[in-house]
């Protein structure tokens, strides 16, 4: 069973229904497309958080009450989490495999957010706290092959996560659960599967494989040499979800009654080579295939086994390979267009944080308090 992700259900409209959520890490991919999600859904409030400057955030929504703060610090958590009944924790120090490769101790930090938010949480009576986790808390000796079996949840055990970034994620859900068990917080987690769509990092060293194979071959068209370096064999698989899906499943998780962490991605099992592929139709061009097998390429083989999320909301992720990877690189065609303008016409800049701890979007604490009193 499956159902559009851009459908707004009447459940999750009912739900949603003078609640106030705070999404940490809303300057982020994904945090950017569920602030505007939570509005459209019928939240009361949206208080959006990030530690990164407005001027680097993806999408802004002025609605919102939008903040800069360094979660990792407690004193951060309470003033964020203060008069929520719903948290949405997806901050974190992370990128592609590039980067969780080569910033190992980052992204091991990021265990300060999830602590002292869940902290926070407790502290300020939070009824529902939802939990970014990923497919790297995996067994790695379920992920040599290409081949590979779909991973189902219990596979995260016995423990052998993905070093680093892994090992961060799978400690912080089992702090979710003991604050579930010991505090009463209503805790919920996902295992995200590698998400791409617009809006999201697509150069610098921290973007996700269709993000970066867009990119490239975008360079190699508009160049006119027509040849790309791949990371690896190009034979290691993996399934990448959209972004609408993705928004989707996060509001099915964190609306329902399911406390244990559950897989959010697709089955669609693909190579990088045919990730490549698929992108140079979307291009109509045909590109020189170069291997780098000394680069960083993670575990041989992952893929989402989807039973689970069937089995308890009806539900995965439907968006197909070829449709979601369309409109990302049409979107980031766009915006690789838009910054050879800006170098000839640089773009006119955003408000600086004046405060490396603190900074409130105009007018945005009126707004919230007002809309609290009224509720």
């Amino acid at each position: 069973m499956n159902s559009s992700s851009s459908s707004l259900s009447s459940d999750s409209e009912s739900f949603a229904r003078g609640r106030h959520a705070i999404v940490a890490g809303a300057g982020g991919f994904i945090g950017g497309h569920l602030v505007k999600s939570l509005f459209e859904r019928g939240y009361e409030s949206v208080r959006a958080v990030d530690k990164k400057p407005f001027d680097q955030w993806y999408q802004f929504d002025e609605r919102a009450q939008n903040l800069v703060m360094d979660l990792e610090k407690l004193d951060a958590c309470h003033r964020a989490c203060e008069g929520t009944t719903d948290v949405f924790n997806l901050a974190a120090d992370m990128g592609g495999m590039g980067f969780i490769e080569n910033n190992k101790a980052l992204c091991m930090l990021s265990v300060l957010i999830n602590t002292h938010m869940l902290i926070a949480a407790k502290d300020a009576g939070v009824e529902r706290f939802f939990f970014s986790s990923s497919a790297c808390v995996y067994n790695a000796d379920k992920q040599r092959d290409t081949d590979v079996t779909a991973l189902v949840e219990a596979d995260a055990y016995p423990a052998m996560a993905e070093d680093g970034y892994g090992w961060e994620k799978l400690f912080s859900e089992r702090m979710c659960r003991h604050f579930r068990e010991d505090f009463g917080i209503e805790t919920r987690v996902a295992r995200f599967h590698n998400v791409y769509g617009p809006n999201g990092t697509w150069d610098g060293g921290r973007e996700k494989a269709p993000a970066a194979m867009c990119r490239k071959v975008l360079e190699a068209q508009m160049s006119g040499i027509l040849s790309i370096d791949i990371w690896g064999d190009g034979e290691q698989t993996r399934s990448f979800m959209y972004i609408d899906d993705c928004i989707e499943g996060i509001h099915r998780i964190h609306d329902g009654e399911f406390t244990e962490p559950i897989n959010l991605g697709s089955s669609e099992l693909v190579s990088i080579n045919e990730l490549v592929s698929v992108v140079e139709e979307i291009a109509d061009v045909s590109v020189e295939r170069s291997y780098d097998l000394s680069a960083p390429k993670g575990v041989r083989g992952r893929n989402s086994d989807n039973t689970l999320i069937q089995a308890v909301h009806g539900w995965e992720p439907g968006t197909s390979l070829a449709e979601g990877m369309r409109k990302t690189f049409q979107w980031i065609r766009g915006e690789m267009l838009q910054r050879d303008i800006d170098k000839v016409q640089p773009a006119l800049p955003f408000p600086a944080a004046q405060d490396e701890q603190l900074e409130v979007f105009p007018g945005a604490d009126e707004r919230w308090r007002g809309l609290r009193e009224s509720a």
